[in-house]
């Protein structure tokens, strides 16, 4: 087929066009990535705009916006990917409009009911700068400096909590073959890894067995003689262990829960029990946890008898400090925590009470080398004898995270640590007080820590709570009262306060209660704005009927 003059300057042209659209996109795609002073100019217009955005939205005191939830998710229905780059400009007021502006405030001082706090201001200049630097933790190969400064990081809150000599940690604190800690992404990926590591060394391998890594839990139950395998700890251990459990291979039913007392701790004699019939029964017990801090109540099991018990069985201690292991830093409050320095392992969280960025996790070990059990290696990565800290964690990539750590041990450090632990718990201390004196409110246990679990009382129904005698219909009543009014709370904005749910025994057996659950971890909250949360819940409530829920 011969084509006509005019078709073959169609066909010119088209190709042209395509010709100067793809050059058009490999400009502007190489661009990004380009660092001539163009792109500075242009990296500083954003960081106006984003700075914009940061100062707004950490200035902004009420706690949520009211959007409605089925109108917000209307805003993110796109599922294409844009052919053609899109304009930086029309893409930041895309994201200020529909992400900045309707995320939550979990800065302001009323937002009171998550493990989410304000955080202080060196991590803003520090996050663009981790971001800069582009480090990959999993390997020296890919973050040199960075791995020893994590390493030192790590020590440092090792020696906090086992507190050993001078020697022990000039010998493991840059020793490749140790592992002081690992750093993970939160709570749940240490406790996994402390499960990991107990379940490794418990069934290791022994002469011709290779053991559990490699053959497999019923391969290893059988050659150990076990007829199974648990894990124990409180009722209130975090979910985190339900996916140990699972991943490990035993089952979330081979989760032993066991009760706790009205101050939400193990019940020690119970625990007891638990561990002398599974030993009875011949089950391997993978793990005993203590838990330094639930994450309903901020409750902190007696450690020190749990430690004792986990000696008489011989098996795995691990304390679940994530949200109570800060304690540690104050004089006043960290006798609570006493016997967490004879755990086998640890987890804290640098994103709760350390005052960091989410995705800071670390478990830490008495032993060095109990991590050994878990390591593992990659001819193109992880190698044997390295200083790779993939090695012996179950994440491999993962950003440089220890920046923000070691700074905040080094910028607040332990005066600094201390005084926002002392500071928090004593503003819970304050809360629990309002709320005695306060008719509208019942307050459901002292606290522990800086958690607090309350209850508001309708007015029918005050009068039979003073004489103790609530009825179960009164009490199913309250209960849906107060799940209305912490819905409606979180929906208007100006305060939150979370909610769970605790049992108590009543009426010759378990009763649930739904519980208003403050957390009073931000520094920038004070006594006025607890008054103003307790007083919003009060006007919120008044609105509330109770014949609503008859």
């Amino acid at each position: 087929m011969i084509l006509s003059k005019q078709e073959m300057l169609n066909e010119s042209y088209s190709f042209e066009t395509e010709q100067a659209l793809n050059y058009e996109i490999e400009k502007q795609v190489m661009q990004l990535f380009a660092s001539s002073s163009q792109v500075t100019s242009i990296e500083e217009q954003i960081d106006r705009i984003t700075d914009n955005f940061c100062q707004s939205f950490l200035s902004t005191i009420n706690a949520n916006t009211d959007i409605n939830l089925d109108l917000l998710l209307k805003n993110f229905s796109e599922s294409q990917i844009p052919v053609q780059p899109a304009s930086l400009e029309n893409y930041l007021k895309h994201l200020g409009n529909n992400v900045v502006a309707h995320s939550i405030h979990t800065s302001s001082p009323r937002f009171i009911g998550h493990m989410t706090s304000a955080l202080p201001y060196f991590v803003r200049p520090l996050a663009k700068l981790m971001t800069a630097m582009n480090q990959n933790a999993v390997k020296i190969e890919t973050a040199k400096a960075l791995s020893f400064c994590e390493r030192e990081a790590l020590a440092m809150l090792h020696r906090l909590i086992y507190n050993f000599s001078d020697s022990f940690y000039a010998q493991h604190i840059q020793n490749n073959l140790s592992t002081l800690g690992i750093l993970v992404s939160g709570g749940t990926v240490a406790n996994i890894t402390a499960v990991w590591c107990a379940r490794n060394n418990a069934l290791g391998p022994i002469d011709e067995f290779l053991g559990v890594e490699k053959e497999g839990l019923a391969a290893a139950l059988d050659f150990y003689g076990y007829k199974g395998a648990v894990i124990i700890g409180s009722e209130l251990m975090h979910f985190s262990f339900d996916k140990a459990a699972d991943l490990m291979g035993i089952g979330t039913h081979r989760l032993i829960r066991i009760p706790t007392d009205g101050n939400n701790r193990v019940n020690i004699q119970a625990l007891r029990q638990a561990v002398a019939q599974c030993r009875a029964q011949n089950l391997l017990i993978i793990g005993i946890v203590g838990v330094a801090g639930t994450t309903d109540s901020g409750g902190v099991d007696s450690l020190a008898e749990i430690a004792d018990i986990a000696q008489e069985a011989h098996t795995h201690f691990h304390v679940d400090a994530a949200w109570g292991g800060p304690l540690i830093f104050s004089q006043q409050h960290r006798h609570k925590l006493a016997g967490i320095e004879r755990a086998d392992s640890v987890t804290i969280d640098g994103h709760k009470q350390l005052y960091l960025p989410m995705g800071i996790g670390m478990v830490f070990f008495r032993d060095p080398h109990k991590a050994e059990a878990i390591e593992k290696q990659a001819s193109y990565t992880m190698r044997k004898g390295s200083f790779d800290l993939g090695k012996r964690a179950l994440e491999g990539s993962r950003p440089g995270m220890a920046l923000f750590l070691h700074a905040g041990l080094n910028l607040i450090g332990l005066k600094g640590y201390e005084f926002l632990i002392d500071e928090g718990i004593r503003k819970t201390q304050y809360m629990a007080s309002c709320i005695c004196s306060m008719p509208e409110f019942e307050l459901l246990g002292e606290p522990d820590t800086n958690l607090l679990l309350y209850r508001y009382i309708p007015k029918p129904l005050r009068e039979l709570v003073a004489k103790k005698q609530l009825t179960e219909t009164d009490n199913q009543l309250t209960n849906k009262f107060n799940e209305s009014l912490q819905k409606i709370q979180r929906q208007i904005g100006r305060t939150f306060i979370s909610r769970t749910t605790k049992t108590t025994s009543s009426f010759s057996k378990e009763i649930p209660i739904i519980a208003l659950r403050a957390v009073i971890a931000n520094p920038l909250t004070t006594e006025k704005d607890i008054d103003t949360v307790l007083k919003d819940q009060i006007e919120i409530a008044a609105e509330i009927s109770i014949s609503t829920f008859l």
